[in-house]
C-alpha cells in the first residue's frame, strides 16, 4: 500500500511545513517501488481540493476494493492496469483515502509535488535488485515489468500486499485523528533506515564489482596483441568468413597487415584476377602468396600482384596450367628479393622465365620445377649460374634435363642441401658430380634408368652429412650396394628401397652395420621373406619403421608376432595399414553401419 503505511505519523499541518522547507525520504513497507508511490508523490494539490467528477471517484474506489481483496503475491502480479485505469489512479489519487477501508488507513497521508526522479521508494529487502530512478514508476515484480516492456504492453503491475511481519508497526491514533509514533517505533524507524542505507551501499558496491568483473572477463578486453596471436592460427578463409563477421573490432583486427603478409589461397576456385588486383592495391607488404590449384587465376592477376608487391619472398603456384611464361617473368623482374619459387606442373613454362630468375633474383634458395616439360638444360644452367645461394632444387619427369644441369648445380651452388632429379634423363656420369656438395643432406634419385651401384656408393662415402637417400624404382640396386650404404652412411636415417633388386641379406646388413637408420622401406621387393624381416627387427637398435608392402613372401602371422614383440617398430603391410586406419576412424567417433554391412 506504499506510503499509506508510512512510519512518519506527524500531523498534517506540521509535516507539510517541514516538507516545504526540506524534502524528506520516506520508507515504504512494500518490497520495492510501486504504483502507489507514483500516486502519493504525484503533482496533486492539497487534501481539501474538491473533485468535480464523481464517476472517476467511483472508478478509483472500485480499483481500491479490488486491490484490497488481493491476498498473495501471485494475485498482485496478475493485477494489471489498463491505460484508462492508470489515468484514473493518477487523476483521482487523493480520493483513494475515502475509498479504502478504514482499517487500512493509518495516519493521514501527505501529498506534495515531487519530481519524477524521486518516485522510487526505499527498499526494505536486500535480496531485490537495485533499480535506478526512472520517469515512470517501477513495480516490485521487475521481471514481469521487463517482460511487459519487451511486449510493448502499456499496463503496469501493482505490488503485493505487505505481510504481517513487514506491516506490523506500532501505530497509534489519537482523538484528533493524527497518529503518533511511540518511542519504540522511533527507534525501530532509525534502526531500519540505517540498515537500509547499509544494504543499499553494500549492494551498490557489489553491483559495481560485478560490472567490473563482467567487463574485464569479455574477450575484447584482452590486449590486441593477444587477439592477433589467436587469429594468426586461423586460415584466410576462417578469418574472412568467420572471425571478421563477429564485430567491427574483430574485423579491424582481421585486416591487420601481418595477416596479409602470408596469403594462402590454394584450392579456392572462386579466386579470380580481380581479388589479386585488390590485394595488390591495398596490401603492398605481401611477402608470401600461394595460388596452387586456383584454376581461374590468369596471368593478369599474378602480374598485378607482382608489380605492386616488390617485397615478395615466396611464390607458390602448383598445377596452375593456365598460367604462361608471362606471370613468372613479371615475378622475376619486380620481385628481386624472391627466395622460393614452386611452380610445379605448369606446361607453358619455358627457359625464358628461368633465365630472368637467374638475372634478377640473386637471393633465390628454393626452386621446384617438377613436371614442367618445356624446361631444358639451357634454362637450368642459367639459373644455376645466376643463383649461387640455392639450397633446394627439385625436378620431376623433366625429360629435357640431363647430366649437364646436374653438373651446373654441383659446380655453381655449393650450399645445396636437397637435390631431386626423379625420372629425369640423368645418368651416373651426372650424379657423380654431386660428391662435391659437402652440405648435401637429402638426395632423391628415384627412377634413374642408368644409375649404377658404384656411383651410389661413392656419393654415400663422400657426402658425410647425408641423412635421407631415396633409390626407389632403380632395378640395378642390389644387396652389395645396400651393405656399403649401411656401413658408410654414418648420418643416414632414411633409406627407401621400393622395387629394388634386394633380398633378405640387405635387411640383415642394415640391422647389423647401421646404428643410425630409423626408416627402411623395402616394399614390392619380392625376394624379402620372414627371415629378413625378423633379423632386422631383432638386431637393429635404431629402427622405427619397416615397410613390407606387397612383400608376398612375408607371412602375415609373422608380422603379427613381430608387432607384439617389438612395439616400438611400425610394420607396414596391407593388413597392418588397414588396422591402423580403422583404429584412427574409431578414435574419431566412426562406427560401422550394421544395416549396410548386413
Amino acid at each position: 500500500m506504499g506510503h499509506f503505511l508510512s512510519k512518519n505519523g506527524y500531523s498534517l499541518k506540521k509535516k507539510s511545513r517541514k516538507l516545504r522547507k526540506k524534502k524528506r525520504r520516506r520508507n515504504c513497507f512494500l518490497q520495492g517501488p510501486c504504483m502507489l508511490c507514483f500516486i502519493v508523490h504525484g503533482t496533486s494539490g492539497s487534501v481539501e481540493d474538491d473533485w468535480p467528477f464523481e464517476s472517476a471517484v467511483a472508478a478509483a474506489s472500485k480499483l481500491a476494493e479490488r486491490y484490497v481483496s488481493l491476498n498473495s503475491p501471485e494475485e498482485c502480479a496478475k493485477f494489471l492496469l489498463s491505460p484508462g485505469e492508470l489515468a484514473v489512479w493518477e487523476g483521482q489519487g487523493r480520493s483513494l483515502l475515502s475509498a479504502l477501508p478504514a482499517k487500512l488507513i493509518g495516519p493521514p497521508a501527505l501529498f506534495c509535488a515531487v519530481d519524477y526522479s524521486e518516485m522510487v521508494c526505499k527498499r526494505k529487502c536486500a535480496e531485490l535488485q537495485r533499480s535506478t530512478p526512472r520517469k515512470q514508476p517501477r513495480c516490485a515484480f521487475q521481471e514481469a515489468m521487463e517482460n511487459g516492456e519487451e511486449r510493448g504492453d502499456s499496463r503496469c503491475l501493482l505490488p503485493s500486499l505487505p505481510s504481517s511481519s513487514s506491516s506490523s508497526c506500532p501505530l497509534e491514533e489519537d482523538g484528533s485523528g493524527a497518529g503518533r509514533h511511540t518511542d519504540a517505533g522511533s527507534a525501530a524507524t532509525s534502526s531500519s533506515s540505517s540498515c537500509c542505507c547499509q544494504l543499499s551501499q553494500n549492494e551498490s558496491s557489489e553491483e559495481a564489482k560485478s560490472a567490473e568483473s563482467t567487463d574485464t572477463s569479455h574477450i575484447n578486453q584482452l590486449p590486441s596483441s593477444i587477439l592477433l596471436k589467436v587469429f594468426s592460427h586461423l586460415s584466410v578463409k576462417e578469418r574472412c568468413l568467420g572471425a571478421s563477421l563477429v564485430c567491427k573490432y574483430w574485423r579491424d583486427l582481421c585486416l591487420d597487415f601481418q595477416f596479409w603478409k602470408q596469403i594462402d589461397l590454394s584450392g579456392l576456385q572462386q579466386v579470380k584476377d580481380d581479388l589479386l588486383v585488390k590485394i595488390a592495391s591495398r596490401r603492398q607488404n605481401v611477402t608470401e602468396i600461394n595460388i596452387s590449384d586456383c584454376r581461374n587465376v590468369q596471368d593478369h592477376g599474378v602480374c598485378s600482384l607482382a608489380s605492386n608487391c616488390p617485397g615478395l619472398i615466396k611464390y607458390t603456384a602448383y598445377r596452375c596450367k593456365q598460367l604462361s611464361d608471362e606471370s613468372l617473368c613479371t615475378v622475376a623482374i619486380h620481385c628481386p628479393l624472391l627466395q622460393k619459387v614452386h611452380v610445379g606442373n605448369q606446361d607453358k613454362l619455358t627457359d625464358h622465365a628461368l633465365k630472368l630468375l637467374g638475372e634478377h633474383c640473386r637471393e633465390l634458395k628454393d626452386v621446384h620445377f617438377g613436371q614442367c616439360y618445356s624446361i631444358s638444360d639451357e634454362g637450368l644452367v642459367a639459373l644455376a649460374q645466376g643463383c649461387s645461394k640455392l639450397q633446394r632444387i627439385y625436378m620431376q619427369e623433366n625429360k629435357l634435363v640431363t647430366d649437364k644441369s646436374v653438373q651446373a648445380f654441383a659446380e655453381n651452388c655449393p650450399d645445396l642441401q636437397f637435390v631431386g632429379f626423379m625420372g629425369c634423363s640423368v645418368t651416373s656420369q651426372g650424379v657423380i658430380h654431386l660428391t662435391r656438395l659437402q652440405h648435401l643432406s637429402s638426395l632423391d634419385l628415384r627412377h634413374i634408368s642408368e644409375l649404377n651401384n658404384e656411383t651410389v656408393m661413392e656419393v654415400v662415402r663422400k657426402c658425410r652429412n647425408l641423412t635421407s637417400l631415396n633409390l626407389c624404382l632403380n632395378w640395378t640396386i642390389n644387396d652389395r650396394c645396400v651393405e656399403i650404404i649401411a656401413k658408410e652412411g654414418r648420418s643416414l636415417k632414411e633409406l627407401y628401397l621400393v622395387s629394388c633388386k634386394i633380398t633378405d641379406h640387405a635387411l640383415i646388413s642394415i640391422g647389423q652395420y647401421s646404428s643410425t637408420i630409423e626408416t627402411v622401406d623395402a616394399g614390392w621387393c619380392k625376394e624379402i621373406t620372414d627371415q629378413g624381416a625378423t633379423q632386422i627387427a631383432r638386431s637393429s637398435k635404431s629402427l622405427r619403421y619397416l615397410g613390407l608392402m606387397r612383400c608376398d613372401k612375408v607371412n602375415e602371422e609373422t608380422v603379427e608376432r613381430l608387432v607384439l614383440q617389438y612395439p616400438h617398430i611400425v610394420f607396414s603391410t596391407v593388413m597392418q595399414d588397414c588396422k591402423r586406419t580403422l583404429e584412427r576412424a574409431y578414435q574419431m567417433g566412426w562406427s560401422p553401419n550394421t544395416s549396410t554391412a548386413s
